[in-house]
């Protein structure tokens, strides 16, 4: 048997030099001795006090040390589901992820107590997905919370969760989930193998584990869908796609995703869908706005001015006339003017931080166009791109589109129109090359699945969508059955 000096001493070298731990050396009667060993500030003080140290005392004066030891080993004295381990470095691990360990006298296994207390923030109104219709809540750092969330909508056995640990030094919990029966097979099977395969320091953010999983990793377009709402995860689970989930960050990620399904907002489907048909519209049409209206500004007043209503064209030629750069680099200096505007907007205290964007915007804007350096139409289009960049659903799609922004500009300023073909011919390319786990990123425009648009284009009724998106090649077909009883002596 080992004795509690020795396990403790083993803990001590273990663990030497990390000052926070506790050693808490308890006598019991009738000669039984125990150690406890855990980290105050990740541990729950009064449930220790609670539900282990008066539960042992009291367990202690009523049984001898082999029926104390006997009852512990049964689970007859802690009000907790408990662990045995007889490895001190697996206790260790324990001990540092905020559990307790117990080692009584004359027992070789080590109990876990699951005491844990990480400090957390309370559930939350999601800030960057907000619906005015639907659930309001959104994920928040802690994993437990965020899986009860999911729980709380999806209320069914085939619902599975799959743990891991990722991680050297940071041993972080990587939890994947998804809908059996729904699921494709290939997908799940190959996710499994990617996460099995992590092998680095650590895991701080859920973008560690996505850079890992992807199956290419130079393209600007996002291959996964990161979201902060529950809802959207199950949804999306509904589908047969899987999810991802990773202790310490307040967002879950979806796989496999294609670019219509970034194109869709959580409140597409808390909406009427006659509305929600004209949004989408609306989107397509400012994606296109966002990506192209500086480029063909560029192409048209550079290389093609006889595109232009002849009004129209005074007006530009007039606004022009004194400006001392060409409209690619009049452009380029306002685009990314706007995004370092943007992005200190992002940096600057929250109190301030909107005025001092706006109130840049207009001051730079208007004594740039005062001082003859851009010209009143350009500054017209960067901030009509610049409020059709934020219509996207997706900020990382939306930041994809910023990014591309810039080479057709640069194509459109050497080769007008024939540059913006190109550059396009040469992205609609690369999007069509793609996937996602598999799954064409395209689709279902490429390769066309014709069942599916009536939830890409436009969003049909639900009692229109029978069948889930053949796209992401599900187990199970049907959504809902089609046979609806109609009493027309009835008024509903």
């Amino acid at each position: 048997m080992t004795e509690v000096a020795d396990t403790l001493q083993q803990f001590k070298e273990a663990m030497q030099g990390i000052s926070d731990v506790v050693y808490h050396e308890v006598e019991l009667q009738g000669g039984a001795a125990c150690v406890l060993i855990y980290i105050p500030s990740i541990t729950d003080s009064n449930m220790l006090q609670e539900s282990v140290l008066t539960p042992l005392i009291k367990a202690a004066q009523q049984q001898t040390p082999v029926e104390l030891n006997q009852s512990i080993s049964n689970g007859n004295v802690f009000p907790m589901i408990i662990e045995q381990t007889a490895s001190v470095a697996e206790a260790v691990t324990c001990v540092l992820e905020g559990k307790t360990a117990c080692h009584i006298r004359g027992l070789s296994d080590i109990f876990i107590l699951p005491l844990t207390n990480y400090q957390k923030r309370s559930i939350a109104e999601a800030k960057n997905e907000m619906v005015i219709v639907g659930p309001q809540v959104a994920f928040i750092e802690d994993m437990d919370s965020n899986i009860s969330l999911i729980r709380h909508l999806v209320k069914h056995p085939d619902f599975k969760i799959q743990h891991y640990k990722i991680g050297k030094y940071s041993n972080s919990d990587i939890c994947l989930f998804y809908i059996d029966g729904l699921v494709n097979q290939e997908v799940l099977t190959g996710l499994k193998e990617k996460l099995e395969g992590i092998k680095m320091d650590g895991v701080l953010g859920v973008s560690y584990i996505v850079e890992q999983i992807e199956s290419t990793t130079y393209t600007p377009f996002p291959l996964v869908q990161y979201t902060e709402r529950p809802d959207t995860v199950v949804s999306s689970l509904m589908e047969g796609r899987v999810g991802l989930l990773v202790e310490g960050t307040p967002s879950a990620v979806i796989v496999p995703v294609t670019f219509f399904s970034l194109m869709q907002a959580a409140e597409d489907y808390f909406q009427r869908f006659f509305a929600t048909t004209w949004i989408r519209w609306i989107r397509y049409l400012f994606i296109f706005v966002s990506f192209l209206l500086p480029s063909l500004y560029i192409a048209v007043t550079t290389f093609h001015p006889e595109m232009i209503p002849s009004n129209l064209l005074i007006t530009i030629a007039s606004s022009r006339e004194h400006i001392p750069f060409p409209a690619l680099v009049e452009a380029f200096m306002m685009e990314i003017t706007f995004e370092g505007l943007r992005e200190a907007g992002i940096r600057i205290p929250k109190p301030i931080g909107q005025t001092v964007s706006i109130i840049g915007g207009i001051v730079i804007g208007q004594a740039a166009v005062q001082a003859g350096i851009i010209s009143a139409p350009m500054v017209i289009v960067v901030a009509l791109t610049g409020i059709a960049s934020f219509i996207t659903p997706n900020f990382e799609l939306a930041l994809a589109f910023r990014l591309l922004r810039f080479p057709i500009m640069i194509l459109a300023g050497t080769f007008g129109m024939l540059g913006i073909i190109l550059g396009l011919f040469l992205i609609i390319c690369h999007l069509v090359s793609l996937q996602s786990f598999g799954i064409p990123y395209m689709s279902p425009l490429a390769p066309i699945v014709f069942k599916d648009w009536k939830d890409t284009f436009v969003r049909a009724p639900w009692k229109k969508m029978i069948d889930r998106p053949g796209t992401y090649e599900n187990r199970d077909e049907r959504r809902q059955d089609t046979h609806i009883k109609k009493d027309k002596d009835k008024i509903v």
